[in-house]
């Protein structure tokens, strides 16, 4: 720096006005407003993802993204203690599959059934011939099992796999990698399975 510019920049410093107390005050009340509290004040600030795209693939932050997979129950209780060993010991071989890199989620949601759409829908109507008999005992079977089972909740069992990679597309094609593995995991274990897309995950 020449002497000229050293000249200037002590001049301007000389020739700063300084701030009054309610300037100071005024300004830091701005950048407070600006930081501001930390909570959510819009429903957007709510939404704990950055974006859903059509196929089931969901960018929870910056790096991370997610998959969703629905998947039905397995009757541990009934099966014979031989098809029970072979189920758990494939149950750990899918939970080891997953290292380090991927975290995953089981979700299991259970609501609240509407009993009387529930009794609509196993019922069953007479026809004009020689088996109402036989219908109204199949009704009333299918009606006292809804009576005892579950005591009317529905369940819903989900597992959510997720990596971190730099783009979607990388996201999308590990994703789609670990989805086909999970899903053939579920098949050897007997169990009905199928990947959420994204409107099904927003649902």
């Amino acid at each position: 720096m020449s002497k000229g510019q050293t000249k200037k920049t002590r001049e301007a410093a000389g020739n700063r006005r300084k701030l009054t107390r309610a300037e100071k005050k005024q300004i830091a009340a701005v950048i407070r407003q600006a930081k501001g509290d930390g909570k959510a004040h819009t429903a957007q600030q709510t939404i704990p993802y950055l974006a859903m795209y059509p196929d089931g693939i969901c960018k929870v932050a910056q790096r991370k993204y997610s998959k969703s997979i629905a998947f039905e129950d397995i009757n541990y209780q009934l099966a014979q203690a031989d098809d029970k060993t072979a189920i758990f010991e494939n149950w750990c071989d899918f939970l080891n599959y997953f290292d380090a890199s991927v975290n995953v989620q089981l979700s299991f949601i259970n609501q609240g059934s509407q009993q009387e759409q529930a009794a609509r829908a196993i019922h069953i109507p007479p026809q004009n011939d020689d088996f109402n008999s036989i219908r109204t005992e199949y009704s009333d079977m299918l009606k006292t099992q809804l009576a005892k089972g579950n005591n009317g909740l529905v369940k819903h069992k989900y597992i959510t796999f997720s990596i971190e990679a730099d783009n979607p597309a990388a996201a999308r094609a590990r994703l789609s990698r670990i989805e086909t593995d999970v899903l053939n995991n579920f098949k050897v274990l007997g169990v009905s399975a199928h990947p959420l897309s994204g409107y099904e995950r927003l649902r």
